[in-house]
Order: C-alpha cells, then structure tokens, then sequence
C-alpha cells in the first residue's frame, strides 16, 4: 500500500469539499447579489446556474483523480479498465450535473457524457 498516494487521495477530498462549502458561501452567494451579471438567454439566471456548477464540477473532478489515486495505492496496480471505469464514473456525474443545473441549455453536458462513454466502452 503506498500510504503517500492515500494521503494525497485525501487532501484532494477534503480540497473538493472545503472548495464546494467555502466557495459557496464565501463567493457564490456574494458575487450572486451583484444586480450587474451578464444576462444570457433573456436573464441572469443562466450566468448564476453555470458559474454554481461550474465553480462544483472542479471539485468532481478533484474527487475522480482522488478515486484514481486510491486506486492506484494498492499493492497491485489497477486495471486499465478499473482506470477507465472510473474515468467513466466521474465525467458520468460531471454530465449529469452540467445537464441538471442547466436544464440542459449549456453545450458541456453532451461533451462530458461522450467522454464517459468512450472511456465505458474503451474497457
């Protein structure tokens, strides 16, 4: 067991929960009282629900590389298809949290759920 990989898997949780919770409390919430936001599509709403998920998705992928290096801690290295399956997984919930927040108007959702099932059918 590479105990250093373990310990680098878990600063990355906890950067991805302390940057999701901080993040949005300290500079969501204060940037979204701001009445000076472009308006896309007719309204703010749009600018407000792709900087939240955007500002969320960092965090996503910091949690898949954290499963990659958990992955890769153990005494015997992972498969390229475990390696793949959880590439899969993270652009998975990155998809489906793009198409989500967005109500399926931003363009990224259709790019991260291809990705992940490239790398599903790559195994």
């Amino acid at each position: 067991m590479k105990i250093g990989l373990l310990v680098a898997a878990a600063l990355l949780m906890l950067t991805a929960l302390a940057h999701s919770v901080l993040g949005e409390r300290y500079i969501l919430r204060r940037l979204f009282r701001r009445d000076d936001l472009p308006r896309l599509f007719g309204s703010d709403w749009f600018t407000r629900r792709t900087l939240r998920f955007a500002w969320h998705l960092t965090s996503v992928a910091w949690l898949g590389f954290a499963a990659l290096l958990v992955l890769l801690a153990g005494d015997v290295a992972p498969s390229r298809d475990v390696l793949l399956d959880a590439i899969a997984v993270t652009f998975l919930l990155t998809s489906v949290i793009a198409a989500l927040a967005s109500r399926g108007r931003h363009l990224s959702w259709p790019a991260f759920l291809a990705v992940a099932g490239i790398a599903w059918l790559a195994c």
